[in-house]
């Protein structure tokens, strides 16, 4: 008899591309996945798997180029977020066909946050890649979206770890994985070949390119500490890590997140957590699927090991 599982599967932009790999190992153990709560990205992957079509999306996402992933930026500079998101939406409805919720395979729940509420949403029923998109909105990058008096953006502003909404099973097991774990210096990195004729991107693509590149450049630079002046009574010096205006908001975000997930896993005791390191990529490095796929096999690996070990 197949061990069952119920999976939460937590937000982290192209992190995201982890749960992947941990869900490849969890089949190839000989688990049946009986119930998905997804956030953000971990929504789309969930739902994609409860769907019957993460294969598909899987092999898509292995073909992307980063020329390829900018061009999915439906860019739009309005005062609500950067990026409408609407293209990649598209191009999974196309892949996967459409789809209620309360009729896929595997019970399947995607979380997004009501803003004028200010509470959490959660869609259990309804078509599947509207719910998709309500979840992934993250707010200030990808426009929100209005509906029936609501206006939704991305689940993990209230819940990014939402282990508190499975209904616990007798006879499963709950499975989390957090794509905000701590920093590990041993991340594998797969080099990523590049099509040997790229297509040359159009001069507003090429800004925009390179906009996202420089954020991404941004918050992973190291930096030497600065010197910050004290008052005249307290002359010794003190040195604090420079942060750019995208690191700081990131690892603000990154803080509350932390936290939230934190309290979550308090009050709702999991049989296993899967931590995928924050420093595996940066939020669209969608491109790197290989290497993400490969980094959520290793950490369902370790994280395995370390249950036995202490079983």
């Amino acid at each position: 008899m197949k061990k069952k599982v119920q999976l939460v599967l937590g937000s982290g932009g192209a992190r995201g591309i982890a749960h992947i790999g941990v869900i490849q190992r969890l089949l190839e153990e000989d688990y049946e996945i009986v119930e998905i709560v997804g956030c953000s990205m971990g929504a789309v992957v969930g739902g994609m798997y409860s769907a019957g079509h993460l294969e598909a999306y899987t092999e898509w996402l292995l073909k992307q180029s980063k020329t390829d992933v900018y061009r999915l930026f439906d860019i739009t500079f309005s005062l609500h977020g950067l990026v409408k998101g609407d293209r990649i939406f598209q191009i999974l409805e196309e892949m996967a066909g459409k789809h209620d919720i309360e009729k896929l395979k595997i019970p399947f729940t995607a979380i997004a946050t009501d803003m004028h509420s200010r509470t959490e949403v959660h869609f259990n029923e309804g078509n599947l890649f509207k719910a998709l998109r309500a979840s992934t909105g993250i707010p200030g990058v990808f426009t929100p979206i209005a509906d029936s008096g609501r206006l939704y953006v991305d689940g993990a502003v209230l819940n990014p770890l939402p282990v508190d909404v499975l209904h616990r099973r007798k006879d499963a097991s709950i499975i989390a994985i957090n794509l905000n774990g701590a920093i590990e210096s041993d991340i594998i990195a797969i080099p990523q070949p590049q099509p040997p004729d790229e297509e040359k991107a159009p001069a507003f693509w090429t800004r925009i390119k390179s906009y996202f590149e420089k954020a991404q450049d941004d918050a992973a630079e190291k930096k030497e500490p600065e010197t910050i002046e004290t008052k005249a009574e307290d002359p010794v010096p003190v040195t604090v890590p420079t942060f750019s205006m995208f690191e700081l908001l990131s690892a603000s975000y990154d803080a509350s997140l932390d936290k939230l997930a934190a309290m979550t896993l308090r009050e709702n005791p999991v049989d296993m957590i899967i931590e995928i390191p924050r420093n595996t990529c940066s939020v669209f490095e969608f491109y790197r699927a290989a290497e993400l796929i490969e980094v959520g096999r290793k950490q369902y690996d370790k994280a395995m090991a370390k249950q036995k070990r202490e079983d």
